[in-house]
């Protein structure tokens, strides 16, 4: 029972440790984006996601080495780390939610989608968004290098270069977003969400756990013998898509810093009404959601990594990207129409495809 209780807090020491490094660790200062909705002030975010990361597995590293856990810890008490965290998201929601001022929707809906906007802590030392996306990729990444470690423990020598492959594209893809943390400032996510079940549970229970559900579903099977040839491929569908994911939201944030400046050589086209203005080069002009695609094609790429391409439960991940960002799409033209009025309208004309070049 005393293993059981701890497997179900260890998410919440590792939580309250990041917490810690994350605020103890030199951080950098940005200017964000979003503006304080009373003062109309932009928002100022230290960020420090990279370093965190280092000592956070570096700190696991040395817990393994020195035999204080098994260095498949988290794959052992995955069931009950999972509970934990289901909990600790419950009580996070209650705790934003309920104290904030409804927005005029029913509870259920404000529990879900959240009430606080951008809420931040001691001057925004700690910012509830990038705090809870900080929580979920450093978890994420434990969570990756526990259930790999399972596997190579369990198999050694003939352990599957597919586990190998998945845990670098995982690795690669939580190292990404923490190396370009700033530019996530300019996401729908951040200035378009709400804090309450939906991001608060899920960057706390959905991201650290499900996102490595491909892992999870092998850790205990044999090495497929997948052909290095196919697992090449599978490599490059994943950076196929990071190109888009990335180059995408890099362009985005080089024309909103530097509206004049060119990215990769791609010359910024605008759209404008004389007041706003739109980008339409470049990704943003052979799709109104390019990066999303690409976030799905990643998905795929980690999917097929694992060796088991007919197996239901890695392919719920890159399922959860379509299930998630189709809608999103729709939403987002909603909001962007609401706001810009005929020139969205003009936007569609030039680029009519929403995900999918030529497609969709």
């Amino acid at each position: 029972m005393k293993t059981y209780a701890l497997g179900f807090f260890t998410p919440w020491l590792l939580y309250g440790l990041i917490t810690v490094l994350h605020l103890v660790l030199p951080g950098r200062w940005y200017d964000g984006y979003v503006a304080h909705e009373k003062t109309g002030e932009t928002l100022r975010y230290r960020l420090n996601g990279l370093l965190v990361l280092l000592v956070s597995v570096g700190l696991w590293a040395l817990a393994g080495w020195m035999k204080w856990v098994p260095w498949n810890w988290l794959y052992l008490h995955r069931w009950e780390g999972l509970a934990g965290a289901c909990v600790l998201g419950l009580l996070f929601t209650f705790v934003m939610v309920l104290p904030a001022p409804s927005t005029g929707k029913p509870l259920l809906v404000d529990l879900f989608f959240g009430r606080p906007k951008n809420p931040q802590l001691w001057g925004g030392r700690i910012d509830a968004k990038m705090w809870l996306y900080l929580i979920g990729a450093v978890m994420l990444e434990l969570n990756v290098l526990s259930f790999a470690a399972h596997h190579v423990m369990k198999y050694g020598s003939s352990a599957s270069h597919g586990v190998y492959l998945c845990a670098g594209l995982l690795t690669y893809f939580v190292c990404d977003y923490l190396t370009f943390e700033r530019v996530h400032l300019y996401t729908y996510d951040i200035f378009a969400e709400r804090v309450g079940f939906k991001l608060g549970w899920g960057c706390l229970t959905f991201y650290p756990y499900f996102y490595a559900v491909g892992l999870w579903s092998v850790a205990d099977k044999p090495n497929p013998n997948t052909p290095i040839s196919l697992l090449a491929l599978y490599g490059l569908i994943f950076l196929l898509g990071w190109s888009f994911a990335r180059g995408a939201n890099m362009q985005k944030f080089t024309f909103k810093t530097r509206p004049e400046a060119t990215f990769l050589g791609i010359q910024p086209v605008v759209l404008t009404d004389g007041t706003r203005t739109l980008l339409a080069s470049g990704f943003w002009g052979v799709s109104r959601h390019i990066n999303y695609l690409g976030e799905i094609l990643m998905g795929v790429g980690i999917a097929l990594s694992v060796g088991y391409p007919t197996s239901l439960w890695p392919w719920l991940y890159p399922l959860y990207y379509v299930a998630l960002l189709v809608p999103r799409q729709f939403d987002d033209d909603r909001r962007c129409k609401a706001k810009y009025g005929e020139l969205w309208d003009k936007y569609e004309e030039k680029v009519p495809y929403r995900i999918i070049p030529g497609v969709f």
